[in-house]
């Protein structure tokens, strides 16, 4: 058991220090975290999507924003789409690949950012809801896991997290990006804070 625990622990970190050692990879953060910082900046708000785990850190993300980082600060504006009466309603009426799409369309506002989440970047559900933000004049800044995948292509800053063979190494990547994005736009908008 001890060998397991070691081994994942030692995945878990190659995968980081992949990350930490690609400067292109770094700047994506950076451009992600600018384009959030812009937004908020002039009045804009925040959606973001997953489905699964991607779901857990979409809200996550939604709720540091609104809620408290690590100091206190006004709210920002950031929704997880996540409501199950809106979901359900729509995968009823619609099909399931439309439930963050018809929230976007609904909600969404040029000039405001999606933050689409999706380990494989392939996910029908997350693809329909960046091509509507986009069409909307919203920003969409994609969290996936290997490069190359289709959600990159309907975002306009796509952080690729390869954390191996499964979803669970690119998942903890992902919610160490959320974390890192969210201080960047707290040093920017509430430098008092640090």
């Amino acid at each position: 058991m001890i060998e397991h625990i070691k081994n994942g622990l030692t995945e878990a970190r190659h995968a980081l220090d992949l990350f930490v050692n690609d400067a292109t990879k770094l700047q994506t953060v950076a451009d992600a975290a600018q384009v959030l910082v812009t937004s908020f900046g002039k009045g804009g708000r925040a959606f973001s999507c997953g489905n699964g785990g991607s779901m857990c850190d979409a809200m996550h993300f939604a709720e540091e924003l609104t809620g408290r980082f690590r100091r206190d600060r006004p709210g920002i504006a950031a929704t997880a789409i996540s409501d199950p009466t809106h979901i359900t309603c729509v995968a009823n009426d619609y099909g399931y690949d439309q439930v963050f799409a018809r929230y976007i369309e609904s909600h969404g506002r040029p000039g405001d950012v999606l933050l689409a989440i999706s380990t494989s970047g392939k996910s029908p559900s997350i693809l329909v809801a960046a091509q509507i933000a986009q069409k909307l004049g919203m920003l969409v800044i994609a969290l996936t896991g290997t490069a190359g995948s289709p959600l990159e292509d309907f975002s306009d800053v796509c952080i690729s997290c390869p954390g191996g063979n499964f979803a669970d190494r690119t998942q903890e990547l992902h919610i160490k990006i959320i974390h890192i994005m969210i201080e960047l736009v707290e040093r920017e908008l509430y430098p008092a804070n640090y």
